[in-house]
């Protein structure tokens, strides 16, 4: 248990900043299936929006630090390729 002042702060300030994390990374990955969805089930432009909100959410998670900038690149590049597979398939 922590004694200090500061060490007490630091912990709700974890607490806090975990749950928001959390939070964004659920956000993340609902977007993500979400697209992938579209892109496998639904009409080209309805998977192209899906895309570019999953996009967005990925560029906003990862401007956050709670994942890695290049975790970040690769997903978007993912949906990207499927998309691209998807419109060139008909």
């Amino acid at each position: 248990m922590a004694h200090t002042v500061s060490a007490r702060k630091r912990i709700r300030q974890n607490e806090r900043h975990r749950a928001r994390n959390r939070w964004r990374k659920q956000q993340l990955r609902e977007a993500v299936k979400a697209a992938r969805d579209r892109i496998q089930h639904g009409s080209v432009e309805e998977a192209a929006d899906a895309v570019r909100r999953a996009c967005s959410v990925i560029d906003r998670v990862a401007g956050k630090g709670v994942i890695h900038k290049n975790t970040a690149a690769r997903s978007k590049s993912r949906l990207s390729a499927r998309l691209k597979a998807r419109k060139t398939a008909g």
